[in-house]
């Protein structure tokens, strides 16, 4: 009998409370519908009766964006145009006639035919005006008029009309629209016999795959150590993150792991792979602008002692968005996690203010020092962690270089120049006049370029009076102190010319304060208990 009525009392119990979750679950999509049939009521009336006639579609965008708007300040909704945009950039291509442009004096200019597609197979070089396309007129053009009358399908057809200044005529070239690639490596080159430089700008979904052809092409010229630059690197997709630092990271040793309030976004990455780069001394270099994906690389090699961090702090944004599109092709990216690196760190900063949250990054100040032992932090309300041999270091804040270095400081002089795009504009007036002289002169030495090639007085003064003429306000204080830099800054445009990413990272890398600290602090790296011997 007591069995038999404990049988019927878990019966009862198990009924009970599957009466109970279904009314509890019919009360929950009440409350839900309740809600739903509250806003479109407030839509509906909005509609019917507002005094100015207004579009359902902006309505429920701002709707949208306004839910938001009260949580993280990653969440976010995107257009479809801007979905488009967005995907055009983490995938890594899009469809048009590859070309990098200017709209300068109404007119656009080509900075650059991008490497492999249909301009610089045609023809297309740097400083051709675009004065047509399918034989109309387009000065005046708008960027986004560019974008519309260029981009379109593979294997569709476009007539580009260019004015060449060397030539001093028109040139007609007919294009075949292709696939053009959004490379993540903007440029990898040898620095020295032994030191390798990457600079990567995104994790998309090609990432993974360009750092190991970069860094395959780098070690067949002698790399012995490397410098991988991910300052201003917005990140990208996470899983791309850690497959990058797993070249770096050696065993099955863990890269990053997630928590959500749903533990299906619950993970853990591992390295997995095993590479020769996991044996090369290695410095990051980041700034504020360094966020999320590449925090993830960098916390990682600093949690493992694999190598040093220089710079500014990251940015600190340690949150995990799922990107969601809706029907209209319009998408949401909805933060469902966060991320820490493999001691525990959180790296997302507070973002109670959002206005603070970003004001912070743009007016943040922090003293060059020798930061191993991350002294810098001690007086902060960060928490401590400890990297995997022992050295204190912080969460909740970004990451924290081993070696802050801040970066050159510009006067107001050289802001106003690069915000009126002088130098751009005064170099395409000089390659106009010069471009054959000096491809004669240097032809491919690029080596020849950057040991020879000075700018003179005259040029000096001409640029001057140049930026005059573009409402650039004098001031000879100003120029004189910075006139070695302004004059580097001029040579790495006119490098850039002649060997595109190359000849412009060669130049700017010689003074560049926080890449000249990392190149110096091999001797360090190459001490890191991280470093597989």
């Amino acid at each position: 009998m007591k069995l038999r009525d404990k049988i019927y009392t878990y019966i009862l119990l198990i009924v009970l409370g599957a009466y109970i979750g279904y009314q509890l679950n019919n009360f929950v999509n009440e409350s839900d519908d309740e809600q739903l049939s509250k806003f479109d009521d407030v839509l509906r009336y909005t509609e019917k009766y507002y005094v100015d006639s207004v579009s359902s579609k902006a309505l429920v965008e701002n709707a949208i964006r306004g839910m938001f708007d009260k949580l993280d300040p990653h969440t976010i909704y995107l257009s479809p145009a801007e979905e488009t945009q967005s995907e055009e950039e983490f995938q890594g291509n899009f469809d048009g006639i590859g070309i990098e442009f200017q709209i300068i004096n109404d007119t656009i200019t080509v900075v650059s035919p991008i490497t492999g597609g249909p301009s610089e197979l045609a023809g297309i070089l740097p400083g051709d005006r675009i004065v047509k396309i399918d034989d109309k007129n387009c000065i005046g053009f708008t960027n986004e008029d560019v974008i519309k009358t260029l981009r379109g399908k593979k294997g569709t057809e476009v007539k580009v009309t260019v004015y060449r200044p060397a030539a001093k005529k028109n040139i007609n070239f007919k294009l075949v629209r292709e696939e053009i690639a959004l490379n993540s490596v903007d440029v990898s080159l040898m620095y020295d016999d032994s030191t390798g430089y990457i600079s990567l700008n995104r994790f998309s979904e090609t990432t993974t795959d360009e750092l190991k052809k970069s860094l395959d092409d780098l070690a067949g010229k002698g790399m012995k150590r490397l410098i991988l630059d991910l300052r201003n690197n917005p990140g990208g997709y996470l899983e791309q993150a850690y497959q990058v630092a797993d070249f770096f990271i050696d065993d099955k040793k863990l890269i990053v792991f997630t928590k959500g309030r749903l533990d299906e976004f619950n993970e853990k990455f591992f390295a997995g792979n095993s590479y020769l780069y996991e044996k090369i001394p290695l410095i990051i270099l980041v700034n504020r602008g360094t966020a999320s994906a590449s925090e993830i690389v960098a916390g990682a090699v600093q949690d493992w002692d694999r190598g040093l961090i220089v710079g500014e702090t990251t940015f600190g944004k340690g949150l995990v968005q799922r990107p969601i599109k809706l029907p209209d092709s319009s998408a949401v990216r909805i933060t469902v996690a966060r991320y820490y690196t493999p001691s525990g760190r959180e790296i997302q900063r507070d973002y109670s203010n959002k206005k603070e949250y970003y004001e912070e990054i743009i007016d943040r100040t922090e003293e060059n020092s020798d930061n191993f032992y991350h002294i810098a932090e001690k007086d902060s309300t960060r928490k401590v962690y400890k990297t995997m041999h022992g050295r204190q270091i912080f969460g909740g804040g970004g990451i924290t270089p081993d070696f802050i270095i801040e970066p050159e400081k510009l006067s107001d002089y050289e802001l106003q120049l690069r915000k009126a795009n002088v130098y751009y504009q005064f170099v395409r007036n000089y390659m106009d006049k010069n471009s054959i002289p000096l491809k004669e002169k240097y032809g491919n030495s690029l080596k020849l370029f950057l040991k020879d090639f000075q700018l003179n007085e005259n040029d000096m003064k001409d640029f001057v009076k140049y930026a005059t003429e573009l409402k650039v306000k004098e001031n000879i204080k100003q120029f004189k102190d910075a006139k070695a830099e302004i004059a580097n800054r001029l040579k790495a445009y006119i490098a850039r010319e002649m060997w595109k990413n190359s000849g412009w990272y060669s130049v700017l890398l010689r003074n560049d304060l926080q890449f000249k600290k990392a190149y110096t602090l091999f001797s360090e790296a190459e001490k890191m208990p991280g470093l597989k011997n």
